[in-house]
């Protein structure tokens, strides 16, 4: 497998934020599958320690503290929910209410380990929600997490009734091809049509917290290519982008 590039968001001498791509864990699996991007950052910098963690499928920004003061601090940050986290995703379908909560409580699912369902007996769990582009199609949606719960948005987005796009657990799985959206699309004879998202269709966009002196740092990684690509067909097609 292709070594995958490390794209630095930010570093000082406490931290790193990086911009995970879809498909690389952030720390090792248990059956040490693939390199991770944790021991990607450990042969450049010798040691580092986990702040927080992204789902494998999920792209964004990662925290690594680079010693263990920062560490301490970083978590504690994340545990007293005083960092802010804003995520970007693609729905299928087209909310009528376009801005809200959704207020769930999860558990993991007693028969199924590792898939998260609502459960009355759950943890509490609460994401906040925007949307920003809508279609009959697929919608463009910002969340934003008050708390940090396993898998949240994708559960919540499936208990709001629009699951994420190319979500394989909490959705249909299926990757979204031009074809079903576009009536006149024509491939040559001998052409295979890609899709235009084959992966989870989550990003996480944004962290804002108060570095360790003070300062409030707000961090961005940029929209994934392929959800610009698909909004700008799906606005094309409809005209309409609120």
């Amino acid at each position: 497998m292709a070594t995958k590039k490390i794209e630095i968001i930010y570093e000082d001498d406490n931290l790193v934020a990086i911009n995970k791509p879809s498909g690389q864990l952030s720390i090792p699996d248990r059956e040490q599958s693939e390199r991770s991007l944790k021991e990607m950052l450990q042969e450049r910098y010798g040691q580092v320690f986990t702040v927080h963690r992204l789902d494998k499928d999920t792209s964004g920004i990662v925290l690594f503290a680079k010693n263990a003061e920062s560490h301490k601090y970083l978590c504690q940050l994340f545990e007293e929910r005083k960092v802010q986290k804003f995520y970007t995703g693609i729905v299928i379908g087209n909310p009528k209410q376009v801005q809200g909560d959704i207020e769930a409580p999860l558990a993991e699912h007693p028969m199924h380990k590792g898939i998260m369902q609502v459960h009355r007996k759950g943890k509490p769990s609460h994401t906040g929600y925007r949307v920003l582009q809508a279609s009959p199609f697929y919608s463009l949606v910002a969340f934003e997490l008050f708390t940090g719960r396993t898998h949240q948005i994708r559960v919540h987005a499936k208990e709001w009734g629009f699951p994420l796009a190319c979500d394989p657990l909490y959705g249909d799985g299926k990757p979204v091809f031009l074809s079903s959206i576009k009536k006149k699309y024509n491939l040559g004879k001998f052409e295979e049509e890609r899709p235009l998202i084959s992966r989870l269709a989550l990003h996480a966009h944004k962290l804002s917290f108060k570095l360790s002196n003070g300062e409030l740092l707000s961090l961005q990684a940029a929209l994934p290519k392929e959800f610009k690509a698909l909004m700008q067909q799906l606005a094309k097609k409809i005209n309409y982008n609120p």
